[in-house]
């Protein structure tokens, strides 16, 4: 177990959780004879089982479902299948084949344990969960990173889909918070025929990389300037007083054996964690958390350093922290992009500005970024989109760069949730907007209920509430990821 500093730097890493939502049951024993609805639920491993490549790691049942934790064999580069497999976790929720399916992604590692995405609930479905390529233990052996793109990836999902579709046969939604909203959309845009609808959570479009006036802007207007005025203080403070927050810093690297060779120093660690501030306390907290500021120059050096390791966290730039997200760093880098932001309250305090992805990769591992791929996807979003929804938060900065509709989609919304956070969803929108947006997935899972074909103020999600998968919980991920 790690030592905290001094026995008081809270450290809670949430990394690799899903954000979750909402359920029902299967079919009833009438007079001790089976249904064909039950009949079909005890022999749906055995179909699942029988897809070639498809393996069992281990059921895990919840009340009116069954539960699976898979691995799919699949192609290294699915442009040359000849080249190589490696197993690819997934996991099923099984309701019933009679019932729509969502297939979801964080876009990261998989999370294992039973739950509900909200398009889930809402349709009361069954539920797909990949993990996401390069995500361990999801990677080739030996790992070619040059096989690790949206394409690729969008692949991934379009053979599971394939696969499953046999038996899954009704509409199929399509969805994922975050990175999981942006893969989400590449799916589409790679494979637009396979989902009869997408619901993408707070999934930021960064379509120019080197033109971040957008997070900029939002950094001058969100919240407000007593609630600013407090962050940019915070991170200042830690700047200016960098040299003895430094070595409590350097004996917490030591109490837990973190070392800094991908970054390439303790300090430029440090820097990076203090720059994150801001950005992170807007993606996990609201406006009404601003109260609770501290006066930066009140603080002594320990309780300035809990201050901001409770919202972006000393311990994730070490080389510890970044290995189980080298993947994303490596998109980031290659394909999709990353926030630039010029700061200009800590002019003449930052000594390395905001840092790229590249410093977040070992270097060993080649990468080159492609500005064509993002811009391909907004031009399909913007000309092309088919029953897209795309829910933001006001308060976001992952939301400054969202995706935009054009003339030419069709059936296909943006939502904002007002004063909400990287955890927006359908539920935190208006009645009106709730209304509409669950009226739309449950029409485009094609279980729409007369009354809600009639009067879409009707909509309401299909499944009960469960606590155990309805857990709402935000996919805290330390350092700056969407």
């Amino acid at each position: 177990m790690r030592k905290a500093l001094t026995g008081v730097l809270s450290l809670a890493m949430l990394a690799g959780t899903a954000t979750a939502a909402g359920a029902t049951t299967t079919g009833d024993t009438a007079n001790g004879v089976q249904t064909g609805q039950q009949a079909a639920a005890q022999d749906i491993k055995a179909r699942i089982l029988a897809i070639p490549g498809m393996s069992l790691i281990e059921e895990k049942p919840h009340a009116g479902y069954r539960y699976f934790v898979l691995n799919y064999k699949q192609p290294i580069d699915h442009r040359n299948p000849e080249k190589g497999t490696f197993k690819q976790r997934l996991t099923l929720l099984h309701k019933d084949t009679s019932r729509p399916t969502v297939f979801y992604t964080s876009g990261y590692s998989l999370y294992t344990e039973p739950f509900r995405s909200e398009p889930t609930t809402i349709v009361d479905g069954n539920q797909v969960a990949m993990e996401y390529r390069f995500f361990t233990p999801s990677r080739p052996k030996p790992a070619d990173w040059s096989k690790l793109d949206i394409w690729q990836a969008a692949s991934d999902q379009h053979r599971i889909y394939t696969a499953l579709k046999k038996i899954y046969d009704k509409n199929w939604i399509a969805t994922g918070g975050s990175k999981g909203g942006m893969t989400a959309t590449y799916f589409e845009r790679f494979y637009p025929k396979d989902m009869d609808g997408v619901v993408a959570y707070v999934a930021p479009n960064d379509v120019a990389n080197d033109k971040d006036a957008a997070y900029d802007e939002f950094f001058r207007k969100v919240g407000t300037k007593e609630c600013r005025t407090k962050l940019d203080n915070i991170q200042r403070e830690a700047l200016i007083r960098r040299t003895p927050l430094k070595k409590i810093y350097k004996q917490y690297a030591k109490d837990n054996k973190f070392t800094f060779k991908t970054v390439g120093s303790l300090d430029k660690a440090y820097e990076a964690v203090v720059l994150d501030y801001t950005f992170a306390f807007w993606q996990y907290s609201l406006a009404a958390d601003c109260k609770k500021l501290p006066t930066a120059k009140k603080l002594s050096d320990l309780e300035l350093m809990n201050t901001i390791d409770k919202v972006s966290g000393f311990s994730f730039y070490t080389d510890q922290g970044l290995t189980p997200y080298t993947p994303y760093y490596y998109q980031a880098g290659t394909e999709l992009g990353a926030p630039d932001m010029k700061m200009p309250h800590l002019k003449g305090l930052t000594r390395y500005g905001y840092q790229q992805p590249r410093n977040f990769v070992p270097r060993d591992i080649k990468m080159r970024f492609k500005p064509d791929v993002m811009a391909g996807v907004d031009k399909f979003v913007r000309e092309k989109a088919n029953r897209m929804m795309f829910v933001n938060g006001q308060n976001d900065p992952w939301s400054s760069e969202p995706f935009r509709l054009g003339k030419g989609s069709r059936d296909s919304y943006v939502y904002t949730v007002p004063g909400g956070n990287h955890g927006s969803d359908v539920a935190g929108l208006s009645a009106k907007q709730e209304a509409a947006a669950t009226a739309s997935i449950l029409e485009w899972a094609g279980v729409a209920p007369t009354a809600v074909r009639l009067d879409e103020s009707k909509a309401r999600p299909l499944a009960k509430p469960d606590a155990k998968l309805d857990k709402v919980d935000i996919e805290r991920e330390r350092g700056l990821r969407p």
